[in-house]
């Protein structure tokens, strides 16, 4: 700010040179002493604005900006599964100033229809943030009440269901639909979309008749009693809806390992000091009364990986992905 103000009011030659001089030398000592320069820090979405993601970003933004000292702009670039996202962020500077928020969809989505166009050696896992259940839902008038009512239905008739998710076929919730269906021994029509406000119209407009996400961009939905669950594809009932019974209670042997992750990602190259001193500064940010109120109330719980755990993590998942889609018979 100093620098800027002395640019504004000052017009000689020797003053802007004198600015100029500064300004670099301030910069080089921010990230020397930081790395992680300074100026504002674009995190570019995968979803559209009220995603799950987008609100995790969002919420933690108001606790991480004091932390950092410095403006987060989000932006949405939702499509192709994050392909849009992604074709932002690798050609980034590795410098901290360009991030993103992934999902597990991210991981099936380079196994699947991004296959030979990004793979995981083009960025830089930074750190874990969330691990959030998906849940199964309907509107709240209609005659599906639990997972046996929807696998019965779907056996009526024929596999005429239609549930409605985040991505292609192959995406993280695409998988646990598929779960379902290789447990229950049925099928469902699975139609893909790009953010979970989409998929939340779609199913109160009867577009689709069943939709899956994470409780976080859902709850007003259950608030206003515009929504009802089906089942939590999880260890256990999430705290914010402990009356939706997870597809095991139901009887259902499903992965319960098969959880949403949220992490924070970067371009590629990027320094491994500068990679921790921003998985320190959102793990601090996410220790905050008004993040943790909405974490607890959104049923999602921490994840706290540094730089080395969650790229040994990503590989790692990547490898379980590979194998859920080959049981899902997305690949061969």
């Amino acid at each position: 700010m100093m620098v800027q103000k002395i640019f504004k009011n000052t017009g000689k030659l020797l003053g802007i040179a004198t600015i100029s001089l500064s300004a670099t030398v301030a910069t080089s000592l921010a990230y020397a002493e930081s790395n992680w320069p300074t100026g504002p820090v674009k995190m570019i979405m995968h979803t559209k604005a009220g995603g799950s993601a987008d609100v995790f970003i969002r919420t933690l933004a108001k606790s991480l900006e004091p932390e950092i000292g410095q403006e987060i702009i989000v932006i949405n670039s939702p499509g192709g599964g994050g392909a849009s996202q992604m074709g932002r962020i690798r050609p980034a500077e590795p410098d901290g100033l360009t991030l993103g928020v992934n999902t597990l969809t991210h991981f099936t989505s380079m196994l699947t229809n991004l296959k030979g166009t990004f793979s995981i050696d083009d960025f830089s896992w930074i750190a874990s943030t969330q691990e959030d259940a998906i849940i199964f839902f309907v509107r709240e008038n209609s005659d599906i009440h639990d997972i046996n009512d929807l696998v019965a239905k779907a056996r009526e008739n024929n596999g005429n269901i239609n549930i409605g998710g985040f991505g292609p076929i192959g995406s993280m919730q695409n998988i646990g639909m598929s779960m379902l269906e290789n447990a229950a021994d049925v099928k469902f029509k699975w139609v893909g979309f790009n953010a979970t406000p989409d998929i939340i119209a779609a199913l109160l407009g009867g577009h689709v008749d069943v939709g899956i996400s994470n409780l976080g961009a859902l709850k007003s939905f259950f608030d206003a009693d515009r929504i009802k669950g089906l089942g939590v594809l999880g260890e256990k009932r999430l705290t914010g809806l402990p009356d939706v019974a997870t597809l095991t209670q139901q009887g259902y042997d499903v992965d319960n390992s098969w959880l949403q992750v949220r992490g924070i990602f970067g371009p590629a190259n990027m320094p491994m000091e500068t990679q921790q001193k921003i998985a320190d500064a959102f793990h601090k940010a996410m220790q905050s009364d008004s993040y943790q109120t909405y974490a607890r109330a959104a049923g999602v719980e921490d994840s706290l990986m540094g730089p080395e755990a969650y790229t040994a993590f990503v590989k790692n998942i990547s490898k379980v992905a590979k194998t859920q889609l080959e049981q899902a018979g997305v690949l061969e």
